[in-house]
């Protein structure tokens, strides 16, 4: 397995990944999960992505069963976890800080860890300022709950409006994105992100990239 490190950051992940969205919860079983994630961690596989949503909160749970039965060191693996749509109470969809926290909380009890690696703001937020999402993952970093926070969906201005406003505040900037990328969804990855990889150092994880 091929190991790249993510942005300009320190950390490696598999070149590929193994993903929750349509894998568990409500489309196949925990045995049937636990031989497809141990045959992608045998394989090399260190990269394993979440989120809030994917099967409403299931899929960190089976993850995070899968995990512990398997025994596997923590130090092994890549963790991810996205947060946006988390249930249905007012303040239980988009980035303010109180789902952020919320939300961050609660997906570390499902998957039965005390961090994640990387922790993704699964969509933009139109009613939340950037400058609260920036305080309130700086502030996540801070207490331990995750490494790395990134953003999936964004545009390269709202990118860049954090990282900027991260900067000028000494706060920890964005990390990553994890946009769409197949065959039919290129212009994002390969012409609007092309001057934040070389500004910032972007990183990139991708979505349904065999469409």
């Amino acid at each position: 397995m091929e190991y790249r490190f993510l942005g300009k950051s320190g950390l490696k992940v598999s070149a590929l990944s193994f993903g929750a969205w349509v894998t568990f919860g409500d489309q196949v079983d925990e045995q049937i999960a636990y031989n497809c994630m141990k045959e992608a961690f045998e394989s090399g596989v260190n990269f394993f992505d979440n989120a809030e949503a994917y099967a409403r909160g299931q899929a960190e749970i089976m993850m995070g069963n899968i995990i512990k039965k398997a025994g596997w060191k923590r130090s092994d693996l890549v963790l991810s976890t996205k947060i946006f749509w988390g249930g249905s109470g007012p303040n239980d969809v988009g980035l303010s800080r109180k789902h952020l926290f919320e939300g961050a909380h609660a997906a570390l009890k499902r998957l039965q860890v005390d961090y994640v690696d990387l922790i993704f703001c699964h969509r933009p937020d139109l009613y939340t300022p950037i400058e609260e999402i920036v305080w309130s993952m700086h502030l996540l970093i801070q207490q331990g709950k995750a490494l790395y926070w990134g953003a999936s969906e964004w545009s390269a201005e709202q990118i860049r409006h954090a990282y900027e406003f991260a900067r000028r505040e000494h706060l920890i900037p964005p990390t990553m994105e994890q946009p769409e990328y197949n065959m039919f969804r290129r212009e994002k990855v390969e012409q609007e992100f092309l001057n934040l990889y070389k500004d910032f150092g972007l990183g990139t994880t991708t979505w349904s990239p065999l469409a």
